[in-house]
């Protein structure tokens, strides 16, 4: 590996240790029932590059489809090109709709800040550095926003990241503008980039070791 990409290896490792080999934080203690009938519902969250946070939805048990995009923003600037400026206000993000007779915004929450990103780096991602790679969670409606702070609040006070605070961002959804054709899983048509291997290949084991429940292989959309 060049230096550069030993760099990303250090950078990624830091978030908490080696993911893989480590139990999930705590579930959310509030946290509403699964439906009692299939539906549809969808969840917005941002935490560093795009490309990690699909490849770890799109293999989640419950979850139907995954778009990366953009949040935050304006329509007239939600393009890669624009959003890597850092001027545009968007974040990141991909868009994970459910079915939440299978699989409840809890636990969706608790991927989130268990192996999709480390929430205690503030505007920034491992070697991703700005406000595009921030942490948000871009809520919905009043019941996710009622249950992304209380579980920002209920990991806070456990001190589930020792002395560091969470910094994620719990913040209405204005709108969700899809990213480029070539962003979409990015990670899976692409395994042997070195981005890919070092950062988001371990995101995909953590989540395979600590929530093997939940986790589907993942081959594209159908």
């Amino acid at each position: 590996l060049s230096l550069a990409i030993l760099g990303i290896a250090v950078a990624f490792f830091a978030f908490r240790g080696n993911a893989a080999a480590m139990q999930p934080i705590p579930a959310p203690a509030q946290d509403d029932p699964l439906a009692s009938a299939p539906g549809k519902a969808t969840a917005v969250f941002a935490g560093g590059c795009f490309w990690g946070t699909q490849a770890v939805f799109e293999r989640v048990k419950g979850v139907s489809d995954t778009e990366a995009g953009y949040s935050g923003g304006s329509a007239a600037t939600a393009t890669y090109d624009q959003v890597t400026t850092e001027t545009t206000g968007h974040a990141e993000s991909v868009q994970v709709v459910y079915d939440p007779s299978k699989i409840t915004y809890g636990q969706l929450l608790r991927i989130v800040f268990s192996v999709a990103h480390d929430p205690t780096q503030l505007n920034r991602q491992g070697p991703d550095v700005g406000t595009s790679y921030r942490s948000v969670i871009f809520y919905a409606n009043d019941d996710q926003k009622r249950l992304a702070q209380a579980y920002v609040a209920q990991l806070d006070q456990a001190m589930v990241f020792g002395k560091k605070k969470i910094v994620t961002e719990v913040t209405p959804l204005k709108a969700f503008y899809r990213a480029e054709d070539y962003h979409q899983d990015y990670a899976m048509h692409n395994p042997g980039n070195p981005y890919i291997l070092v950062c988001d290949r371990p995101k995909i084991a953590a989540l395979k070791q600590q929530f093997p429940d939940l986790f589907l292989d993942y081959t594209g959309k159908h």
